[in-house]
């Protein structure tokens, strides 16, 4: 991978990451198209930088991250991140040897797309306008939803959102809580990524910090793909905030299912391999 593949592949990052679309079924598909062999650091990288992404929802939302006095959203995001964090430790290696795989993920794309067609005709009626009015309990059943995401293809942001809905959140508070929960959630795992985590690259374990500072090229395509993944995802919240309440999710259901054919496609060719 060189910076110019590291930078294409963070504005994927930055653009699919909160939108209900899998960033790293997008990560996957763009690497398989250029050809990036996925060695460890390709791997690291791409979970590292939803850093980025983080910071760019902290800074969306600052007044409510930084709202102190508001002590019960924080017990709400550090309760509904505890399912990821212990079912994510649990089935850490399974997931990563899917990752490697382009087929369950385009078949996975088509099926949430399927799904995505009648999301909004099978919840209605919603009580719950903001985040202000969801509860301890349906933030803990809406981070449990948020796991169906170790699936690569799945989509964080949809698996929780679609949880949001099923609590009887509205659209617009469903993907806004989805945001808030991504932070602490994607804050675990590039913590885990980067600081715990055991990497074998060239058939040495390897933290990923010491892969990150290996060599200069390593450290400037980190910082890079961060900022980049910042900037976008910045833009790409806003867009799917104002887009989501005009327009529902029907189009998000036809964009997956065109993405997973399109991947279907490439991989029967050869383009990429299953």
């Amino acid at each position: 991978m060189n910076t110019v593949q590291s930078i294409v592949i963070a504005i994927v990052e930055g653009l699919t990451e909160f939108l209900p679309v899998s960033s790293t079924a997008h990560m996957i598909f763009t690497s398989s198209i250029f050809g990036i062999q996925k060695d460890e650091f390709v791997k690291m990288f791409q979970v590292s930088i939803q850093f980025g992404a983080i910071l760019a929802v902290v800074a969306f939302y600052w007044k409510k991250f930084f709202d102190f006095k508001n002590f019960i959203f924080y017990i709400k995001l550090a309760l509904g991140v505890i399912p990821a964090l212990v079912l994510g430790k649990l089935f850490d290696d399974k997931i990563e040897a899917v990752l490697e795989k382009p087929l369950p993920i385009a078949l996975v794309l088509i099926g949430g797309g399927i799904i995505f067609l009648f999301i909004d005709k099978l919840f209605k009626n919603p009580t719950v306008l903001s985040e202000k009015d969801i509860s301890v309990t349906q933030a803990i059943i809406i981070g449990f939803w948020q796991c169906l995401a170790m699936m690569p293809g799945v989509s964080r942001s949809a698996a929780s959102i679609i949880g949001g809905m099923q609590q009887k959140l509205n659209r617009s508070a469903a993907a806004e809580f989805s945001f808030f929960l991504a932070v602490p959630t994607m804050l675990a795992v590039t913590t885990y990524s980067i600081f715990l985590k055991d990497w074998k690259l060239n058939n040495i374990e390897q933290k990923g910090y010491q892969m990150i500072m290996a060599t200069s090229e390593n450290i400037k395509m980190f910082a890079i793909g961060n900022i980049v993944a910042f900037i976008v995802a910045l833009l790409a919240i806003k867009f799917f905030i104002n887009f989501l309440k005009k327009h529902g999710f029907k189009v998000w259901g036809y964009y997956r299912i065109i993405v997973g054919i399109l991947m279907l496609i490439l991989i029967y060719t050869g383009s990429i391999k299953s």
